[in-house]
């Protein structure tokens, strides 16, 4: 099979993936209680990433659309990797801008974030017993037959009710992890706002991603700087695109590509960094010493 081929494959069964999602096109109206729409949320936007980025967002009162957009990289557990589920990467972003809107200074916005980050990846794992992609939709979204035995099995529709049935708890608890600040902050570090910065952050950006940290809330998953850099890469693509999905854009992929080839194909925190960051003030520590600079280094170059 040629590349071309190849590529219009992948192509249509993406389009395929997002048709089902898209059906019932809807335009949710901002809200105060929680949300009851986000089944009709998810058709809309397309990803689980974008879905839940944008709940929390609403409900927070602050949309952010280019931001938004740009967490489809996130989605199927970073480019459809299969690590953690994309509705935790969204919350975690959106999570990030209240921290940052609460907080005096960007050292306790982004411990803030972190922290928050972390109280709602256990509500999640409570409900699903995972966080990881792959073990909730027993999908490899990288092999065409697995993704096409997803969407035809109706397996997608659990993702559908997770979003709805979550989206109350999701809310609720960062909301009460954004009121329980200040957390222990004397300059605190993130990876993933390391890597943001060096790509051209504004200081409100930096702290969306900075939950990402150690893994994503400091959890030793898929790494929280490779998912930082990929959604500035499409944060800087939704900017110059008034439409369509930042997944497309092949430096998405060729970033990944250079993250495997540096790291020896591993993505996962905790074996590249050789450490399991039990706090906000380990994982500073760990960045201040020079830890993952090399990969930060990579990662944000153009």
């Amino acid at each position: 099979m040629t590349p071309i081929i190849a590529g219009l494959k992948d192509r249509i069964y993406f389009h395929v993936f997002i048709f089902i999602f898209t059906i019932m096109k809807l335009q949710p109206e901002m809200i105060d209680s929680y949300p009851d729409d986000a089944k009709k949320v998810f058709r809309q936007m397309g990803t689980c990433s974008r879905t839940y980025f944008y709940l929390l967002n609403r409900h927070f009162g602050h949309l952010k659309e280019s931001e938004e957009r740009a967490a489809d990289t996130l989605a199927g557990g970073i480019m459809r990797e299969g690590y953690q589920c994309g509705m935790l990467w969204g919350a975690s972003l959106a999570i990030g801008a209240e921290a940052y809107r609460r907080s005096a200074h960007v050292s306790q916005a982004i411990a803030l974030s972190i922290e928050a980050t972390k109280l709602v990846m256990t509500s999640f794992i409570q409900r699903e017993h995972t966080d990881q992609c792959r073990d909730i939709t027993h999908c490899d979204f990288s092999n065409k037959l697995s993704m096409a035995k997803y969407m035809l099995s109706g397996k997608f529709l659990h993702c559908f009710q997770l979003a709805e049935s979550w989206a109350p708890e999701a809310i609720s608890t960062a909301m009460k992890a954004l009121a329980d600040k200040p957390y222990s902050f004397e300059r605190s570090l993130s990876c993933a706002t390391e890597v943001a910065r060096k790509m051209g952050a504004n200081e409100e950006q930096m702290v969306m991603v900075a939950g990402f940290a150690g893994g994503l809330g400091l959890s030793g998953g898929g790494c929280g700087a490779l998912s930082g850099a990929l959604w500035m890469n499409a944060l800087h693509w939704c900017n110059e695109h008034a439409q369509g999905s930042s997944f497309y854009d092949p430096k998405a992929q060729e970033m990944v590509n250079r993250f495997f080839e540096f790291t020896h194909d591993r993505i996962l925190c905790e074996e590249i960094s050789q450490t399991r960051f039990g706090s906000v003030e380990e994982h500073t520590q760990y960045l201040k010493k020079g830890g993952c600079r090399p990969l930060l280094d990579m990662l944000s170059q153009k």
